[in-house]
């Protein structure tokens, strides 16, 4: 089939469903007015409640919760059972139940003073809701902060060319949020000025590569995710989301822009098996798609920092809503990217090419992604290394950007659960440590590939508990329920059969107690905060 043809069906679609589901949620549920002063306005602090300009908020918004899933999630699906299932559940997940999590999920919170989904939880259902979901989310937001600091130091181990533009984009952020908000810089001016600086330090990687170990490069990841977790939130944090989202785009329009020009065929299998090394495709498939269709993240960053910075409530929709149809561009391109200029075959025929993608996945997913982009970069004048180059930088920006956002979030949840009961966790510095600490715990003889099933599981589940929790609270509001009701429901029964799935048919049998564990306190608390929900809701 032709990878251009699909590419531009999937576009359109998009483009449509934004226009007219997208309308139709807003009307119907959110019935926004500017009029109603936000959270940003009412609660400025200068630290957390910021009024930002809305391209600026897009970009912290989409980089925070677009990060390595909607590139590494579809990969792994497609890898398992082929490229059509995949593409069928980004298509229509991303519409009917991620977009609707996320703008629904960030605009509770927006009317809630800016308090996390968590919160949300306790004023809409009930106080034991409250706790078990921020235990649940502060378990989920560890296993995030494990998986991506894993693939941060694979790439930076594997790609040490792209070290000087993955530093230096830090630094330049600081400087960037300086000139902005203290100096009051043209916001089109200063970001040209960060553009060029960014390609220079790109050129400047390829030229000078930094290698060091993968001990070094995790520990560092780490250390950069508290420290940017703990600081006021337009000094790094949300300057380095705007950058790079700058990236993404990027990526996103050339890939599409390669991929036409190429106008490859797809090559690999539309089908590949119902049942995979990994479990069948339901409910696998949904877990392992993960943010490419729908996640939980994404109720965390929109109701832990965007609904504190959004300026106007009619911009709830650009910036969540079509924040998540962007997200489910990205896996679109993904998807055909990796069917289409990457071989697919029988690699003991193959091993000689560098574009055989059984071979490429065996290095890393970063890897993958970046060849395959880079090939259509290609195509439009761009050099090949230059463009993998690129392709990898593009990705790894956006694991780090969601590396320090899962921190900041999860000492949210520590400092408004526990804090309110133990003085110390107030602390903003022990808040944000606490859940790094079982992180790095985790990233210890675990392969991230084994993590990222009960990542995804678990993400998905809190994605089907925010909807219940968005269900409750809007329903207060009289507003129609089967928008969130339905996805709800259908998320907690697929999430919930893929953790017993990965409990009694992989996690026991291979005797891993921590994942046991872990699916275990997960199955149980997700349930309960189903139970608490739909109580609520009847």
């Amino acid at each position: 089939m032709n990878a251009s043809l699909v590419a531009i069906i999937g576009i359109i679609w998009f483009v449509v469903a934004y226009k007219w589901y997208g309308k139709k949620i807003e009307q119907r549920i959110i019935q926004p007015s500017d009029s109603n002063s936000t959270p940003a306005h009412e609660l400025y602090d200068n630290m957390d409640y910021v009024p930002t300009k809305t391209p600026i908020l897009f970009g912290h918004h989409f980089s925070s919760i677009a990060g390595a899933g909607p590139i590494v999630g579809p990969m792994l699906a497609f890898s398992l059972f082929g490229w059509l299932p995949t593409l069928i559940w980004i298509l229509l997940g991303t519409v009917f139940m991620g977009a609707v999590h996320d703008y629904t999920t960030m605009m509770a919170s927006v009317r809630s003073k800016g308090v996390s989904i968590t919160d949300i939880a306790e004023r809409s259902v009930s106080k034991t809701a409250r706790w078990i979901f921020s235990i649940f989310v502060w378990l989920s937001l560890s296993l995030v902060q494990a998986v991506f600091a894993v693939l941060t130091a694979q790439t930076l181990e594997q790609k040490p060319e792209i070290v000087i533009p993955t530093i230096g984009l830090m630094f330049l952020a600081v400087i960037f949020g300086w000139a902005v908000y203290r100096k009051n810089s043209n916001l089109l001016i200063s970001t040209i000025v960060a553009a060029v600086i960014i390609f220079l330090l790109i050129l400047a990687g390829d030229f000078y590569p930094i290698p060091a170990s993968y001990d070094f490069w995790l520990l560092f990841c780490f250390v950069y995710a508290f420290i940017a977790g703990v600081l006021p939130v337009w000094m790094l944090l949300q300057p380095r989301d705007y950058l790079s989202m700058y990236l993404l785009l990027a990526g996103l329009v050339l890939g599409f822009i390669g991929l036409f020009v190429t106008n490859p065929t797809i090559n690999a299998p539309m089908f590949l098996s119902w049942q995979s090394n990994n479990g069948p495709l339901w409910p696998i498939l949904f877990i392992t798609v993960a943010c490419g269709a729908i996640s939980g993240f994404h109720s965390l960053v929109g109701s832990g920092t965007s609904a504190k910075q959004l300026a106007r409530e009619t911009d709830g929709r650009k910036i969540s809503f079509g924040g998540m149809i962007t997200e489910g561009a990205l896996a679109l391109l993904v998807v055909v990217l990796i069917g289409s200029v990457l071989k697919w075959g029988n690699i003991s025929t193959e091993n000689q090419s560098n574009f055989v993608f059984q071979d490429l996945m065996k290095q890393s997913v970063n890897i993958t992604f970046g060849t395959a982009l880079g090939k259509v970069l290609n195509s439009i004048g761009i050099p090949l290394f230059m463009g993998i180059s690129f392709g990898v930088l593009m990705l790894n920006a956006f694991i780090l950007t969601t590396l320090d956002t899962t921190v900041r979030l999860a000492r949210y949840i520590v400092q408004e659960s526990v804090g309110t009961k133990v003085k110390i966790f107030t602390n903003r510095y022990i808040a944000a440590a606490s859940g790094l600490l079982l992180a790095y715990l985790l990233t210890q003889g675990n392969n991230w590939k084994i993590i990222w099933p009960i990542f995804g599981a678990s993400n998905q589940l809190v994605a089907a508990l925010a909807l219940f929790v968005a269900t409750a609270y809007w329903f207060g509001y009289k507003r129609p329920r089967k928008f969130t009701l339905i996805p709800a429901i259908f998320m907690l029964i697929t999430t919930e059969a893929a953790l017993i799935y990965q409990l009694v048919w992989q996690y026991i049998p291979q005797k891993d107690i921590v994942l046991s564990v872990i699916a275990l306190a997960l199955i149980v608390l997700g349930l309960i905060v189903a139970v608490e929900a739909f109580r609520k809701i009847r």
